[in-house]
């Protein structure tokens, strides 16, 4: 189990890279990395405690703190969906504002649906989800050469930084099967 100051101090050195601050409010930030460690703890990665996780890897990939959505989130808003990860003006007593969720609603469906297989297989959490046939892309960063296989390329790639539209398909795997 990680403890919540490891979680603070990843979130911090996160923070500190990118150029963004953590939220001001201390109760606030405190809440937020307790559910950042609540996940972690639960399903071995520290998925975003404010949207809801299937506890699958493959179908959670995209809200992994720091999410995806968080850079495009912090430029529009000036914070991310739960506001853990700000801006320099939101830090400094700038409003802070409800950033609309980003997340596509297919994604949010599979959750959902996820969780209800599990549900009625067992009624108890598992983790395990019944085999899913989802199309697979592999993407490569045309700037650093970065490889992703999933279903659509990051936001931001995670190693130098470059947009989305930085990567390029090198194929599609039909009829991938996750568990």
């Amino acid at each position: 189990m990680i403890s919540l100051d490891e979680v603070r101090h990843r979130a911090e050195i996160d923070a500190k890279t990118h150029g963004y601050y953590l939220i001001p409010d201390p109760e606030m930030l405190k809440i937020i990395l307790e559910g950042l460690k609540t996940n972690e703890d639960r399903y071995g990665y520290p998925s975003c405690p404010c949207r809801m996780a299937s506890g699958v890897f493959e179908i959670d990939r995209d809200i992994i703190c720091p999410c995806d959505y968080r850079d495009p989130d912090v430029v529009e808003h000036g914070a991310c969906y739960c506001n853990l990860y700000v801006d320099l003006k939101t830090h400094e007593g700038g409003e802070l504002k409800t950033v609309p969720e980003r997340r596509p609603s297919d994604k949010q469906k599979r959750v959902i649906e996820s969780i209800g297989k599990m549900r009625e297989e067992n009624e108890k959490w598992v983790t395990q989800v019944e085999t899913v046939e989802t199309p697979r892309e592999l993407w490569y960063c045309k700037q650093c050469g970065y490889v992703t296989f999933r279903e659509e390329p990051p936001y931001v790639c995670p190693i130098c930084r470059a947009k989305r539209e930085m990567f390029a398909k090198m194929m599609t795997i039909l009829n991938f099967k996750t568990s």
